[in-house]
């Protein structure tokens, strides 16, 4: 009897020094703005050690919001390679001879996240220095890589035309986005679309607000109705904010791909006789050429440091690609087995187990975070980012997450703070929801691993809580 409560008395001491209570500086953080301990999930460890220096409800499931891109991008570099590209084929289906194709062109998309406006135009400039010049039959596109059920942009929040509520495709440009550049011009609003698409017709209602001081959520202000190919802008926002843009999605994808495809070869010099179709690429089209994207090690600093989800909704899904078999490759007969959700949710469960790393409680949406399904506990967030700390592609990791006071997403957080420039952090925000979790370097040179979720209906007030514990840890 002596003896087990000399066992227990030393496993009671090593337990309190194992585990701290928050941080008198969160408490009262939370207590401010009436968030209770019961609605947040805190686990802290140093990298290397497997014992928590703060647990706080870790082992609950809770709704990560976009910090769990993280899980997505560790994925990704595990499995495919930070050196990994995506490619978009384009195929010619006819006989082309003196710069004229009597025939149909192809566009093949394989889920590259970021094909920007700017390599669409060197890709199809390049065409044309291949020696095609007029295309006489259609312009078709193959999106069948990605085998995804019809995606509604309004789902998620009734408002579809956010740039964050653009759904994955195969065939993805742009983002699928228009650049909406908006500044005040006396008595209404001048407004640059970029690109800019012939077809689409622009109602501009917008009108300059009194100033105001205040440009926090401008684009808040601004209403925008689409209806097929007509835009509709209405409110505005004051007038001493100056120059404003943000990126809109108007068009469904096939829509948008046309429009800029007949843009952009209109303006190097092509021209197309056809309309739009989709379709397999035939059998008997050849191959033109091949535009490859660039490595993963910069897809996912864009996903991380700007919280990019339909890039992250990309990148989700190629990770299917991860799991072919080669038996099953030729039952399609093809060398691509079109990517859906849950190939790319079963490769994610099945990495995890390989790792030895087991969470029960993960949901997995669309591993981009914008999601209301979505969880995962802070222990085992923690667990995974113990993990990556461990890998030798570590650095590639860290390196895409956004830097406390300089970059992305936490670009304006604590600035003026000695933590400024001492975090790599992703951060996660949704209506009930805001969360980060990430690498912490303390003055003493100890790196430390933070994970920080709060689920609540006061939730978007808890970041000055989230900065008392980063700024704590910074001091250790």
């Amino acid at each position: 009897m002596k003896r087990l409560n000399i066992f227990f008395l030393f496993f009671c001491i090593a337990v309190g020094a194992q585990a701290e209570p928050l941080p008198t500086a969160v408490t009262q953080e939370l207590k401010k703005v009436g968030i209770p301990r019961s609605s947040i999930a805190v686990e802290v460890r140093e990298v290397g050690k497997h014992s928590s220096l703060i647990s706080l409800n870790a082992q609950r499931a809770m709704n990560p919001a976009s910090v769990m891109k993280l899980v997505t991008t560790y994925a990704a570099l595990d499995l495919l390679g930070p050196a990994y590209t995506w490619k978009t084929e384009a195929w010619i289906d006819g006989e082309l001879r003196d710069g004229v194709l009597d025939g149909n062109l192809i566009l093949k998309g394989y889920g590259d996240p970021k094909f920007t406006i700017e390599q669409f135009w060197l890709w199809l400039r390049e065409l044309r220095d291949r020696g095609l010049r007029e295309i006489r039959g259609d312009l078709i596109l193959d999106r069948s890589h990605f085998d995804l059920p019809t995606y509604d942009p309004a789902e998620f929040d009734s408002d579809p035309v956010r740039a964050y509520n653009v759904g994955p495709d195969a065939l993805l440009l742009n983002f699928n986005t228009l650049r909406f550049r908006y500044t005040p011009d006396g008595n209404g609003m001048k407004v640059i679309t970029e690109p800019r698409l012939e077809g689409l017709t622009f109602d501009n209602q917008l009108v300059p607000h009194p100033p105001s001081g205040d440009c926090d959520g401008w684009n808040d202000t601004i209403l925008t109705q689409a209806t097929g190919d007509s835009v509709v802008l209405q409110g505005g926002y004051p007038s001493d904010c100056g120059e404003r843009e943000q990126s809109l999605s108007i068009l469904p994808h096939t829509r948008y791909v046309e429009s800029v495809f007949r843009a952009v070869w209109k303006e190097v010099g092509g021209t197309l006789n056809g309309g739009l179709r989709e379709a397999a690429i035939p059998a008997d089209a050849q191959l033109f050429s091949t535009h490859r994207s660039e490595p993963l090690s910069g897809i996912i600093r864009d996903i991380n440091k700007f919280s990019n989800n339909v890039m992250a909704r990309q990148l989700f899904l190629t990770l299917g690609s991860a799991s072919y078999k080669p038996s099953l490759a030729a039952e399609w007969g093809m060398s691509d087995v079109p990517l859906n959700t849950e190939r790319s949710i079963e490769t994610v469960q099945n990495w995890l187990q390989r790792l030895g790393l087991d969470f029960p409680e993960l949901v997995l949406e669309n591993g981009a975070g914008l999601s209301r399904k979505e969880r995962i506990s802070a222990r085992h967030m923690a667990q995974m980012l113990q993990s990556a700390a461990d890998h030798p592609l570590y650095p590639e990791l860290q390196s895409s997450l956004p830097i406390l006071g300089v970059d992305g997403s936490v670009k304006r957080r604590l600035k003026e703070s000695p933590a400024a420039s001492h975090a790599h952090l992703k951060t996660g925000t949704l209506d009930g929801v805001r969360t980060l979790a990430g690498y912490v370097r303390s003055k003493s040179g100890r790196e430390w691993i933070v994970v920080f979720f709060i689920n609540h209906h006061y939730a978007k007030a808890g970041q000055e809580a989230q900065d008392a514990l980063i700024e704590w840890l910074a001091r250790k």
